[in-house]
């Protein structure tokens, strides 16, 4: 009876807003007015530093590189929510659902990983000037976000493994607008407490070393300024890492508050609105935060715009 269950489960329904009612209608708006802007905000990133000569240093490659991981992050799961909005039955397939969840982990690893790499960028950019060309060369960068992809997307195998190896027998209702690690294991009818331990000591790795990581680096850095005789050349450094440290602080605090906890404390309701900051509003204020905070990028912006703009009529 039990395998009859298990094979009958062809499509999870996404019941995350369907107690929203007519209000889904008016989130679809809001949700695709952010989505495009993320696209547009991303795309604008990219093509800047693409053309900018200036902008041709590791930190700006790290930033071009995450700026597309983001993109790619965000078309994993807007499309399918947004469409879900205006559905009458909010469905997934299975593979779908297990596509949905391998790119979603393997982007969300990656990209916390690149943040961890751009945070060393920083060190050694202030902490080791003189030799910052020799030790973030372009081979060292490419390989770093090389090395940042494969780990993201080696931890997104297992978490798929271990979620998806449980038999789902008791509901296909997924309680959220997007196939998410513990929704999805929620509904497994068998004991689930290893693998999320196992899940959990994942996020571990994903999440609390690379932030400790950056701390200590921050620490390093922040030494270092202080030792800077001149008042504008302290300003000038803090400034090269305001922008970093902003998106550090969004990227992992929430991250941290859905993975780094028991799945005892969960609820549905914060957890949505977490979980909709994460996956819609976090990859807008990425490139906003570079772009309003970074001196160099905003110049470049202002040149790329005057050098491509039409023609003033005669």
């Amino acid at each position: 009876m039990k395998r009859q269950n298990h094979s009958m489960i062809t499509e999870f329904i996404l019941i995350g807003f369907s107690n929203l009612g007519d209000l889904q209608i008016l989130l679809f708006f809001i949700f695709l007015i952010v989505y495009l802007s993320t696209l547009m905000a991303n795309a604008t990133i990219m093509t800047v530093i693409l053309l900018d000569r200036t902008l041709h240093t590791a930190m700006y490659f790290f930033l071009f590189v995450l700026s597309c991981s983001e993109t790619c992050y965000t078309l994993v799961i807007v499309p399918k929510m947004l469409s879900n909005l205006l559905a009458t039955v909010p469905s997934i397939s299975f593979l779908g659902c297990a596509a949905q969840l391998y790119f979603f982990v393997g982007l969300a690893c990656t990209n916390c990983f690149l943040i961890a790499v751009m945070g060393y960028d920083r060190y050694v950019a202030i902490c080791n000037p003189l030799n910052y060309t020799l030790i973030v060369s372009r081979a060292t960068c490419v390989q770093l976000v090389l090395a940042s992809s494969l780990c993201g997307f080696l931890i997104s195998v297992v978490v798929n493994l271990l979620v998806f190896s449980v038999p789902f027998c008791a509901s296909n209702r997924i309680d959220h607008f997007f196939c998410d690690i513990f929704p999805v294991l929620k509904l497994g009818c068998t004991d689930t407490n290893l693998k999320e331990m196992a899940i959990f000591f994942l996020s571990i790795l994903v999440l609390l070393v690379p932030f400790v990581l950056i701390f200590v680096s921050y620490v390093f850095i922040v030494s270092t300024i202080l030792r800077i005789s001149s008042v504008e050349g302290q300003r000038k450094a803090f400034a090269t890492c305001a922008s970093h440290l902003t998106v550090v602080v969004i990227h992992y605090g929430c991250a941290s508050f859905i993975y780094l906890r028991p799945t005892s404390l969960y609820s549905s309701d914060k957890d949505l609105l977490v979980a909709v900051t994460y996956t819609v509003i976090t990859p807008l204020l990425n490139p906003v935060v570079y772009t309003l905070r970074n001196k160099e990028v905003k110049t470049a912006l202002r040149k790329v715009l005057s050098r491509y703009s039409f023609p003033k009529a005669v």
